[in-house]
């Protein structure tokens, strides 16, 4: 099992960040954000094509993280490739020993900078993750084909929280989570308040997996704005904002609210960590971790 997986297994309360590769071949950069997140983050999301804008390869870049002795949560998203690649992919991802991989749509490139390119979407997510998963426990691809050594593989779906109303069911991830979804990963989410709400509705409705909980350090109030005005499903309240606005050190504020929500999150039914993310803001996750104190703590 990847260490990912041992840990949510075992109740510990979960960490993971995320680092986008650069537009290099060199992966010096790269590792330096990485690094400072050994011993902190249990395992590390690798962006594939952020933004529907071309980046090192997101497979090398977890390869990479491999080789400096951290873990990996490999990004797969269906917008760039056909079912026949991405299987070629999940079996070189397990061949270099990346075993945790989170399935995503991708952004539309028409928010890219490249808006001609075509995308693919030959799977749905849900596909995916239920391709993934026959590889992994059938030892064999959609074609029958059997697999001389089948991948091992964890397997993340992505969701995005929302305030439940009376009546609401977390539909698309049940069906993830049928399809063969080991965990899950999240959008931002700044008001726990809605998380909690939110964890109590979707284990009312029999949804067992670990779900982390996606929050960040934000560096100021523009950049809160911007993110609930850009990043779709972003969730961000006005209150973070004020205190963003009226803090002297409006970036040390923000990890200030990471940390708290780190700290709350980590008290939170229902709630198996956090996904600390932070673009152009890399440095702040790490120190946000260790601040917060919240590594050692059981669910």
């Amino acid at each position: 099992m990847s260490l990912l997986q041992t840990r949510l297994r075992s109740g510990q309360f979960v960490v993971t960040a995320e680092i986008t590769p650069p537009v290099s071949t060199d992966p010096a950069e790269f590792l330096r954000r990485a690094l400072p997140l050994k011993g902190l983050a249990t395992a590390i999301n690798v962006t594939d094509g952020a933004g529907a804008k071309v980046h090192l390869s997101s497979l090398a870049a977890a390869h990479f993280l491999v080789q400096s002795g951290l873990e990996p949560i490999f990004q797969m998203t269906c917008r760039d490739r056909n079912r026949i690649a991405l299987q070629g992919d999940l079996l070189g991802a397990a061949a270099l020993g990346i075993h945790n991989i989170l399935v995503l749509a991708g952004d539309d490139p028409k928010a890219g900078d490249q808006p001609e390119a075509k995308p693919v979407f030959d799977l749905n997510t849900r596909d995916l993750i239920a391709t993934a998963r026959r590889m992994r426990d059938e030892g064999r691809l959609p074609s029958g084909t059997e697999i001389e050594r089948a991948p091992e593989l964890f397997i993340g779906a992505a969701d995005v929280p929302t305030d439940p109303k009376p009546g609401w069911t977390p539909a698309a991830l049940l069906a993830k989570a049928e399809a063969g979804a080991d965990f899950v990963q999240t959008q931002f989410c700044m008001d726990i308040g809605m998380v909690r709400r939110y964890a109590a509705r979707l284990r009312e409705e029999g949804l067992n997996l670990p779900v982390l909980i996606g929050i960040a350090p934000i560096p100021s109030a523009r950049s809160a704005r911007w993110m609930r005005e850009k990043l779709f499903g972003t969730v961000v309240p006005d209150s973070i904002i004020e205190r963003l606005e009226r803090a002297p050190d409006a970036k040390l504020e923000g990890r200030r609210i990471c940390v708290e929500l780190l700290r709350e999150l980590a008290e939170t039914p229902g709630v198996a960590g956090a996904h600390v993310m932070a673009p152009m803001n890399f440095a702040e996750i790490p120190a946000a971790i260790e601040e917060s104190g919240v590594l050692k703590r059981k669910r």
